[in-house]
């Protein structure tokens, strides 16, 4: 009997097959069923032999190795998955980073980190850790590194769906592309899937289009279906815009924790700033000098000063010739050129938005 043409031949005729092959007797239900695992071993087989290893061979090392070869193959399935999803390792250096006693870091300590890390005190109390959350506030103010930085400190894959991916087969195939990764994403396991730009595919039906309709309705019904999956996910989805999401996904069922991102604090703005010195050649300067005039800056207002002092520091010890350590002179003769992200109107609506639409 030829192994392409197996599935086309009843149970009893698989059982007399495995039989010939191994003289081990399956019931023909049981032959039924094993039939595509043993096919699925014998790909997996040759993959990492580089070769066809042949029928024979693969019904006999699944017959030996059962358990095992099924959980390699789904193993297998799911690193083959990760990376055609774009999955990639953070380093807890992003966690670290982030103040203490930055309100967000608390929260998701206290109700993802330390849940997901004491399993075994979770289930004694009954604590069930949020597997889908929303970030919003002001644009720069660091929601996606703080997504990156959970997945630092769980060791977790981290994977960001953009709304450009969804959209690469055409505005009208949305819907279907996000069910389709949101139904490979339920296979994976420890991973965070980050979608930012949240508000662009899940918009308020009230004013939206029929495809816009579709789309947020589309995410209704996938978010349920992530949280009821078994397996260690972590949906983080964010915004900068969160008065323009449906309504019905800021109610509580869906989304477990609504945590606002806002301006950093003087103590914040001063570990950020104090991570970015570290990385430049500095000679003398001035911390708490610095934290004062950079009030209104976002993590990422912080970042761009620091790529243009590292930038002028390399110019200046190339013109000259000799080793050029960074100086308040450095700093304060760049940072005129950049434009604090956070106005006091900005932080006020936050403010506001935060009395409205936080939830944890």
């Amino acid at each position: 009997m030829n192994e392409n043409d197996i599935e086309s031949v009843s149970p009893e005729a698989l059982a007399d097959t495995l039989f010939e092959l191994i003289g081990v007797r399956f019931e023909p239900k049981a032959a039924s069923d094993l039939w595509p695992q043993i096919q699925q071993h014998k790909w997996l087989l040759s993959e990492k032999l580089g070769r066809d290893v042949g029928l024979r061979t693969a019904c006999v090392d699944f017959v030996d190795n059962m358990e095992q070869a099924v959980s390699e193959y789904v193993a297998y399935n799911r690193m083959d998955l990760l990376k055609e999803m774009g999955a990639q390792k953070i380093g807890r250096e992003a966690w670290d980073m982030i103040a203490d006693s930055q309100p967000p870091k608390q929260l998701v300590q206290r109700k993802i980190i330390v849940p997901l890390t004491e399993e075994d005190l979770s289930r004694k109390h009954g604590v069930v850790p949020p597997k889908a959350i929303i970030f919003f506030g002001p644009p720069g103010t660091g929601k996606t590194h703080f997504v990156k930085a959970i997945a630092g400190v769980l060791s977790w894959w981290y994977i960001e769906i953009s709304p450009s991916l969804l959209m690469a087969d055409g505005v009208e195939k949305m819907g279907a592309n996000l069910r389709r990764i949101m139904e490979k994403a339920r296979g994976l396991e420890e991973v965070v899937i980050f979608i930012d730009e949240f508000e662009e595919l899940a918009a308020s039906r009230d004013e939206g289009t029929r495809l816009d309709k579709s789309i947020t309705n589309e995410f209704l019904k996938q978010v349920p279906l992530l949280k009821i999956a078994g397996n260690k996910l972590l949906l983080v989805c964010a915004t900068n815009y969160i008065r323009q999401l449906d309504a019905a996904l800021l109610r509580p069922g869906r989304f477990d924790c609504i945590i606002p991102v806002g301006a950093l604090s003087n103590e914040e703005r001063k570990t950020i700033l104090r991570y970015y010195l570290s990385r430049v050649n500095t000679q003398a300067v001035d911390l708490e000098k610095l934290v004062r005039l950079t009030a209104g800056f976002t993590p990422a207002d912080i970042e761009y000063l620091f790529q243009q002092v590292a930038q002028y520091a390399f110019e200046q010890e190339l013109a000259l010739k000799r080793d050029y350590g960074v100086t308040d002179e450095t700093v304060l003769r760049i940072l005129p050129t950049i434009k604090p992200s956070l106005s006091e109107e900005i932080i006020a609506e936050f403010e506001a938005d935060k009395l409205t639409y936080s939830r944890a």
